[in-house]
């Protein structure tokens, strides 16, 4: 985790850490990662099937709170995120700050779920500078 928006950097570093992980395996052992075309990377964990990736961000935003968490929910809903509270999945939400994520795991390559999670994070502020302005007239 780092502080910022650099989240091509953040990928681009996971990327290479994932590459050197595959490239000492298969120094050590003569062997790949077990990869499907279709379902991705094969893990012990059928939840992880797929890319397993979750690309998340912590943001705050205040105005959704004052609109209502439950509709902040069915709006990630709509825009393909997962909303939890900064401590964990079920560690629950406190104050304004969201860990927003993609919330699909399998059948989309990782830039697609890492643009998914930018576009949807990009939506969900923009409509909080609305909220929060709507708010303020009142």
């Amino acid at each position: 985790m780092e502080k910022g928006g650099d989240v091509l950097g953040v990928f681009k570093r996971l990327a290479g850490g994932i590459q050197a992980v595959g490239d000492s395996v298969k120094a050590e052992s003569g062997k790949d990662f077990c990869l499907d075309e279709k379902y991705g990377y094969v893990h012990s964990c059928p939840t992880n099937l797929g890319t397993g990736m979750r690309a998340s961000v912590h943001i705050d935003l205040p105005g959704w709170t004052a609109h209502g968490v439950d509709k902040l929910k069915a709006r990630c809903e709509e825009l393909a995120l997962q909303p939890r509270g900064t401590r964990g999945e079920s560690g629950g939400q406190t104050g304004h700050t969201y860990d927003i994520s993609n919330k699909h795991r399998l059948g989309y390559s990782e830039v697609q779920l890492v643009q998914t999670m930018i576009d949807g994070v990009n939506t969900l502020y923009k409509e909080d500078l609305e909220f929060q302005a709507a708010q303020k007239a009142e």
